[in-house]
């Protein structure tokens, strides 16, 4: 499977895809280039980095309701709804923003980005896309009794719990998961494509209500993961992770996907995601997912981005 740049009617470049869907019992279903490719799962990462939150009793220590998980597994927009959310989610665990180690960076919405520079929004760490997990680390902390100080260490004991749940989930064993430190600063986790599907193929129960219930905290408006959650209410849930990672469960189905492009490039993920859903039985697909127009400075379309190939079941 590649995703293909057409400069008029020339290819002009193209981006390889690796993909892999699963079954709860890991039974591999479909697959496109290599589903055994190893890389970094990034924020796709995010809702088994959550799940002790559940596990571990913080969601009873803390009253934590369905916008809080759905905050914990978000990579969202900065939108001020969505930093307000995150504040109060902080306060509802005895935490300040001071207290979080990401650091803040422009927001993934071109357009929040536009509007925080015009009204010259000073941006803090409550607006990193990653606030909500940082704040779900903060929970898991003093649910444990353990320092918050230092949480986002590799060597913390939270980052070894969130090894620890990726391991179960995955079914690779901690040590053989790699390890290194993500954007926001906590530890990421490299492993094969086809046990990053596995574990979406068993994400249930509460933390999968509160992603599908709701889509709009998980990354925003115009964003692809929420364009494609709300198309299909309840039955699937898409989670981007930095250079090319995209993950999915297809709920009615059971079946968990995983893919990366293998140059890193971001907006081709999000083709091909839809694309993939689409050929398991997921359509409509969001039309701005199905190709994307190249444009120059003036606006005009030059070209196009599009999807060639599929999977082999």
């Amino acid at each position: 499977m590649f995703v293909e740049n057409y400069r008029g009617s020339i290819l002009e470049s193209r981006h390889c895809v690796h993909v892999a869907v699963v079954d709860a019992a890991g039974k591999l279903v479909a697959q496109a280039g290599d589903p055994a490719y190893t890389t970094f799962w990034r924020s796709a990462a995010k809702p088994f980095q959550a799940l002790p939150l559940i596990r571990d009793g913080a969601v009873e220590r803390f009253g934590l309701n369905r916008q809080d998980l759905a905050l914990a597994c978000a990579s969202h927009s900065s939108e001020p709804a969505q930093v307000a959310l995150v504040r109060d989610f902080l306060q509802r665990i005895g935490c300040s923003e001071r207290d979080l180690m990401c650091g803040p960076h422009r927001p993934l919405s071109d357009a929040v980005a536009r509007d925080y520079e015009t009204r010259g929004v000073r941006l803090t760490g409550v607006y990193s896309n990653c606030s909500g997990k940082h704040t779900g680390m903060l929970a898991l902390a003093k649910v444990h009794g353990w320092p918050t100080e230092f949480y986002a260490r590799v060597e913390h004991p939270v980052q070894q719990r969130c090894l620890e749940s990726v391991s179960e989930y995955t079914d690779v064993r901690a040590p053989e998961i790699g390890v290194a430190v993500d954007g926001c600063g906590v530890a990421c986790f490299a492993l094969p494509l086809r046990n990053m599907a596995l574990a979406y193929a068993r994400l249930d129960g509460p933390l999968l209500e509160a992603m599908t219930v709701h889509p709009e905290l998980i990354a925003g408006e115009g964003r692809p993961c929420t364009e494609m959650m709300r198309a299909h209410p309840g039955r699937v849930v898409t989670k981007v992770g930095a250079e090319g990672v995209y993950s999915a469960l297809l709920a009615r189905e059971g079946l968990g996907v995983s893919l990366k492009v293998e140059d890193g490039h971001s907006l081709a993920s999000a083709l091909a995601i839809a694309a993939v859903l689409a050929e398991l039985g997921l359509k409509p697909q969001p039309a701005s997912l199905l190709t994307k127009p190249i444009t120059n400075t003036r606006g005009e379309t030059v070209g196009q981005m599009r999807v060639n190939g599929g999977l082999l079941k």
